[in-house]
């Protein structure tokens, strides 16, 4: 009975001892360093081979191998195993996606192996992938048709996950000259103001060029399309080239030439573009006015259309804007260099109505023949200038189409003055407009009728933007490109 009793005894203290133990591993984390020693150990026993997978390749352009690999691994169950891993949101509301910290390792499993990825950055990001020896020929080339196969590059996947890229100014510590963010630009061709069958017609012209990538070919054409864009600031070119991207579901550069050094750097960024992609290049004109780089004017029509673009320009939609068309060198606007010239006027009543049906929810209203009648005499706005005023005045369609109607006949009066103006400075008068206003003298000696007609215009314009800055104070009009 003894010996039963102290047999007992050994065991309850050898299980109290082994919970203790546990207990204590675990509590100090020595579990974790002794797996972590264990692995080690075992690796010691085995021969690997490392492949390094970068994202650009020896030409400087993007390794699409490196994106598939990336969006492999924020997949992998095993992630939350890593030391260090990034917590961020994805493009559905409460998704959170997890990503591998720089230099942090994650494992996974395939065929029965072990595999082991890195992410490496020391100056340039790499991915490392290190499979034993004994295990490459059987999995290594299954093991990356399964990755392809995951990360099949899909339009429709695409849709949600679109990219804005602008390019910074160059550093020699990093191999890329582009920063990303998510694209989430609401424009679409159906709520832009545009004449119905133009909008149509370049619909139609971009569906042509996503299926003529054989027809180009066989013509000996980059396959690309170029576009020009030009008008008043104001007038949706930057929300047409969004609604574009949207259409097509493609990745959208925008080029500042402001930060391109000089025609190499111009190069380079090209080269660092994907297939897929808007290139954007705004206010070409203001560009070549002030012309504050060292780009010269001869890389910038190779970039449009040189021997670089021919071969790392396929895919791609291409897309300048200006303000003034004849501020440009005919040598860009020429065929082959710009494909189509669309034409961004101010407001008319039609894309008037375009606008009261995206702002107002209003196809039709009384105060609209009053409108058309304005539009008649000359007056316009931008469609900038006239959505602000409808989304300050969104609760009362008429408040807002009165604000729109009391804005265009200011402008109409504007016009007037600056016809006025440009008859009396006919005259010969040494005095300017403003300075005769201001005197209350005669502006033409040999027409008094006329500046009577302008100090009486003059005062009642005074008069009306009065009035009007008092209704819109809240609302300031602003002009957007």
């Amino acid at each position: 009975m003894e010996l039963f009793f102290r047999f007992f005894y050994v065991i309850f203290i050898g299980i109290c001892f082994s919970w203790l133990l546990r207990i204590l591993l675990f509590r100090t984390g020595l579990i974790f360093i002794v797996k972590k020693w264990w692995a080690n150990l075992e690796d010691c026993f085995h021969v690997y081979q490392s492949f390094r997978i970068p994202e650009f390749n020896e030409t400087s352009q993007h390794n699409h191998l490196y994106r598939k690999v990336s969006a492999y691994l924020t997949s992998l169950s095993s992630l939350e195993d890593s030391d260090y891993t990034n917590l961020i949101t994805g493009n559905k509301p409460n998704d959170v996606i997890l990503r591998l910290d720089s230099n942090q390792t994650v494992q996974d499993n395939f065929l029965g192996a072990k595999v082991f990825w890195t992410n490496e950055q020391n100056g340039s990001r790499n991915f490392v992938l290190k499979i034993r020896k004994a295990d490459k020929r059987r999995i290594l080339r299954p093991y990356l048709q399964h990755i392809h196969t995951l990360t099949a590059d899909d339009n429709e996947q695409r849709k949600g996950d679109l990219k804005l890229f602008m390019n910074s100014k160059p550093n020699n510590h990093s191999d890329t000259r582009w920063k990303s963010i998510q694209f989430k630009h609401p424009s679409t061709f159906d709520s832009i103001a545009m004449e119905t069958d133009l909008k149509e017609k370049v619909k139609s012209d971009l569906e042509s060029f996503l299926k003529s990538k054989q027809y180009y070919h066989r013509l000996g054409r980059v396959w690309k399309r170029s576009y020009l864009l030009y008008g008043p600031s104001g007038t949706g070119k930057s929300s047409f080239v969004a609604a574009m991207a949207n259409f097509l579901s493609y990745d959208v550069y925008d080029i500042d030439l402001f930060k391109v050094s000089d025609d190499s750097d111009l190069k380079f960024l090209l080269l660092q573009t994907t297939s897929k992609s808007v290139i954007v290049v705004e206010d070409l004109d203001r560009f070549l006015i002030e012309k504050s780089s060292a780009l010269s004017l001869s890389a910038l029509l190779n970039f449009m259309d040189g021997i670089l673009t021919s071969c790392c320009a396929e895919e791609r939609v291409m897309v300048f804007t200006v303000n003034c068309k004849e501020q440009v060198e005919p040598a860009i606007l020429r065929p082959g260099r710009i494909d189509v010239h669309i034409h961004f006027p101010l407001c008319d009543f039609s894309a008037f109505k375009n606008l009261a049906i995206n702002y107002l929810g209003v196809k039709d209203h009384k105060l609209f023949p009053q409108v058309e009648e304005i539009f008649q005499t000359g007056a316009s706005l931008s469609p900038a200038e006239i959505s602000e005023l409808m989304i300050a005045n969104r609760n009362s369609p008429s408040r807002a189409i009165k604000s729109v109607i009391s804005a265009l006949q200011t402008d109409g009066d504007r016009r007037r003055v600056s016809n006025i103006g440009r008859r009396l400075s006919d005259c010969g008068s040494r005095k300017s407009v403003a300075e005769s206003i201001e005197s209350g003298g005669v502006l033409c000696s040999e027409n008094t009728q006329t500046g009577k007609e302008f100090r009486k215009l003059y005062g009642f314009l005074r008069m009306k933007s009065n009035k009007i800055s008092q209704s819109f104070d809240s609302s300031p009009i602003r002009k957007d490109s």
